[in-house]
């Protein structure tokens, strides 16, 4: 948000002397973050007013002119400009040499400089609006119209900045630090902050009393939406320019000048908080009523945004239908336009958490939505409509308020809170004296009474709305108008009993250490939504899958309920690139089911904490594909110490091959799946050259082991022999069969037993596979002999025959 340091002094008086430094680190540490300080003078260096003395063609161009301009002290320089509406006598920009401009208002700044143009030598540059960013307050409906400043009384040579009244700071503040204090979205707001910081007397707003007894015909509906509704109609008016001043101060902080009825109310809005709108009262039929939207009900907006309206949305209406979205945006027809000549003022209150879900529901923020958001209070609808009438009878002294209605049925009730010295000064960690407590909260607008053992506090309206409700906020005001910098850092006593060992949190990291650094695979990041097309492309159905309400896109509706939707976008992604990657995602998933409360009594869905897999490679290699994904999952038990799982075929995922799947589970209870991507899914998804395979793991149902396991063992001192076996087994025959075959009762010369490889061709009999397994043989206390390690190989192949009905390949 900008703010206009000139504005915010109309309400509290800062010392001229004032170091502007001093000024925003105050800001930053007592109140909101102070991102920026631009001194928009400077915005203008080198620009002055020059004056016109003489207008001559240019000798070898038809489209440009000679201007003789003074620039001051009766010093002329020829100026070559291409402007339309040049004339003698017109006051204009001038862009002296060294200062900055935009070439036709497009591109980055230019430092100008003397210069020939077509053979004439020119001085500087005499400017349009938008190449020194004031289109906005000097529109010109002719592309090479000159900016034209002859109305301001300003002699030749004056600096631009002086002569438009420009020389300001503009403070940028980081709007994140203050949606917590809907105070704060206006001048006024930080005025009060900064005279309760320099403790400065505050301009008051005087309270407007109207003096018509006609009664504008407001009726609220829903009063939970709408707390107060103030109406006040006012004739005598017409649509024009307003003064430059208010246009200036208007587009200083961001927006734009439209005419003196809309400048109003935005006016209003930037100096108090709170938003205000204009009806013509010419197209108000009959009454105003303030309710929920009908069902099918449209409604045109000002930016001519036409709207399907929902039950849940509150509008304004009149006895034919909705004329504004309430808190958020008026509409086309009933708004001001040319002809208007009466209106009627709205200033009302609206519910912070209706307005939001309006606005996100139709994309549709807007300033005044975002500071109703922030919740309001109902009391600084005074200080709007006293600002605005002050207004209105300035610009138009002949207008005349005829009608006028304040329903108000439920005031807002202050806060009160008691606090205990001994907590307060335990809290602080100093004792601060009492009389300097109640001085900084009654600064602020705070009512503190003492009590034998602490205060009595009654907190201000405008701190009421959710901002300020328990002790330790006002602790937190306490501190912060003391000062932070003014507490002495103080050692911390405490103990600790046992060490803390979040077990669950280490195999998190452990995991995504294991997959990262061990198996060298990506780590992704992607959106808490998903894409429809791969939604149906993995999931059976949409059935029970959570929507959001507001979602980023028409085709980004649904809450990540799997991990896999958004893996597999990831490999359309980067499949183009690369012929091989290994990628991973830990994150939250959302389930229609296991509701549970927060604090506030919301029913919340259920989280689980998922991790997906994609291995994606040439699909002329499937086996090896499976087998490296098998075997990054099946390791990572041992290197991240958890409880290990198996591999069992229970229910084949939707989205899998009919043959090539698993399903994860661990104590019996099926925990996630590892599968290839069928053809069909993968089709469906846009996946077009490689293959995967796709995993995807409850993480909650992983268990920890409390304490390691690992023993030492000594290096061998004798040798250890490798012997390779080759045999023929059923195809169906898996390597846990073969495995447990071999280590059921072993020779304890038989230290290990790995798998070498499979093989499946010409040579090999229909129904059968070739499997070559490397036996590790070796003895503990002697070096073993030939006939030694070929009795071990021979038990071995015994085993294997007498199990699984293996036989040795002699081909």
């Amino acid at each position: 948000m900008k703010l206009s340091l000139n504005w915010i002094k109309d309400y509290v008086k800062l010392p001229d002397d004032m170091d502007l430094t001093r000024l925003a680190y105050d800001l930053t540490m007592s109140t909101v973050e102070v991102e920026g300080a631009e001194s928009l003078a400077e915005r203008f260096d080198k620009i002055i007013v020059g004056d016109i003395k003489e207008v001559l063609p240019h000798p070898n161009a038809d489209k440009l002119r000679v201007c003789k301009v003074d620039i001051g002290e009766g010093e002329i320089k020829d100026i070559v400009c291409g402007g339309s509406n040049l004339e003698v006598g017109m006051k204009v920009v001038v862009a002296c040499p060294g200062a900055m401009v935009r070439w036709h208002g497009e591109g980055e700044p230019v430092e100008i400089k003397n210069a020939k143009l077509r053979g004439v030598a020119s001085f500087g540059m005499i400017c349009a609006a938008v190449e020194v960013g004031l289109d906005d307050l000097f529109p010109c409906e002719d592309d090479h119209g000159i900016m034209d400043v002859t109305a301001f009384d300003a002699p030749a040579g004056t600096p631009l900045a002086k002569a438009l009244d420009l020389d300001d700071i503009i403070l940028e503040i980081d709007n994140k630090s203050m949606t917590n204090r809907p105070d704060l979205w206006g001048h006024y707001g930080i005025a009060r902050e900064l005279a309760a910081l320099y403790d400065l007397p505050l301009v008051e707003f005087d309270k407007y009393v109207p003096e018509c007894t006609s009664t504008v015909d407001v009726r609220i509906v829903d009063g939970e939406r709408c707390p107060r509704y103030i109406g006040s109609k006012i004739e005598g008016l017409g649509v024009k320019p307003s003064p430059f001043e208010m246009q200036s101060r208007i587009w200083r902080v961001g927006m734009r000048p439209i005419n003196a009825l809309v400048d109003i109310t935005n006016y209003v809005m930037l100096a108090t908080g709170q938003p205000t709108h204009v009806f013509d009262s010419n197209h108000i039929i009959d009454h105003i009523e303030v309710r929920r939207a009908n069902e099918g009900e449209k409604l045109q907006l000002l930016n001519d945004k036409e709207l399907n309206l929902s039950t849940d949305d509150l509008v304004i209406a009149d006895a034919e239908g909705a004329v504004a979205l309430a808190g958020v945006m008026g509409g086309a027809k009933d708004s001001v336009l040319p002809e208007t000549n009466s209106v009627i003022l709205e200033v009302a209150n609206f519910e912070s958490k209706g307005v939001r879900r309006t606005a996100l529901r139709y994309d549709n923020r807007t300033e005044s939505s975002s500071r109703y958001e922030k919740a309001v209070d109902p009391e600084r609808c005074d200080q709007a409509l006293s600002l605005a009438m002050k207004l209105f009878s300035e610009l138009y002294p002949e207008m005349k308020v005829t009608a006028f209605n304040d329903v108000y049925p439920v005031k807002l009730v202050k806060k009160e809170i008691d606090v205990d010295f001994d907590w307060l000064d335990r809290r602080l960690g100093k004792r601060i004296p009492q009389e300097i407590v109640a001085r900084k909260l009654g600064t602020m607008g705070y009512e503190v009474t003492f009590t034998e053992k602490g205060m009595h506090i009654v907190v201000p309206t405008w701190r009421s709305t959710g901002d300020v409700s328990i002790k330790a906020d006002i602790m937190e005001e306490v501190a912060r108008m003391y000062g932070y910098e003014n507490f002495e850092a103080t050692s911390i006593t405490t103990s600790f009993d046992g060490a803390i060992n979040q077990l669950e949190v280490d195999l998190v990291r452990k995991v995504k250490e294991y997959l990262a650094f061990r198996c060298n695979m990506q780590e992704i990041f992607t959106y808490p939504w998903m894409t429809d097309e791969f939604v149906t492309a993995i999931m059976p159905s949409t059935d029970g899958i959570l929507a959001l309400a507001t979602p980023p896109s028409p085709t980004e509706k649904y809450v990540k309920c799997s991990l896999l939707p958004n893996i597999c976008k990831a490999i359309v992604k980067n499949e183009r690139n690369f012929d091989e990657f290994d990628i991973f995602e830990e994150a939250s998933v959302f389930l229609d089911r296991d509701y549970t409360e927060n604090y506030k009594g919301e029913k919340l869905p259920c989280q689980q904490k998922h991790l997906g897999c994609a291995f994606v490679g040439s699909s002329d290699n499937i086996s090896e594909l499976f087998r490296r994904a098998k075997g990054v999952i099946g390791m990572m038990p041992r290197y991240t110490h958890m409880e290990a799982f198996t591999f069992e075929k229970l229910e084949k995922p939707y989205w899998a091959d009919e043959t090539v799947w698993l399903n994860i589970c661990l104590n019996g209870k099926k925990i996630g799946d590892l599968a290839l991507l069928s053809g069909k899914a993968a089709a469906a998804c846009g996946i077009k050259v490689l293959s995967a395979v796709l995993v995807e793991i409850n993480m909650d149902e992983l268990v920890p082991l409390k304490s390691r396991t690992n023993r030492f063992v000594h290096i061998p001192e004798f040798p250890m022999n490798e012997y390779d076996i080759s045999f023929l087994v059923d195809s169906m025959v898996k390597w846990d069969d073969i495995y447990n075959a071999v280590m059921a009762k072993k020779n304890e010369l038989l230290r290990d037993v790995c798998f070498v490889d499979e093989y499946k061709g010409k040579q090999i009999p229909a129904g059968k596979k070739s499997v070559t397994i490397r036996l590790v043989i070796g003895s503990g206390e002697k070096t073993l002999t030939g006939p030694e390690i070929e009795q071990v190989a021979n038990s071995v192949l015994k085993k294997l025959n007498k199990t699984i009905g293996a036989e040795i390949r002699t081909i």
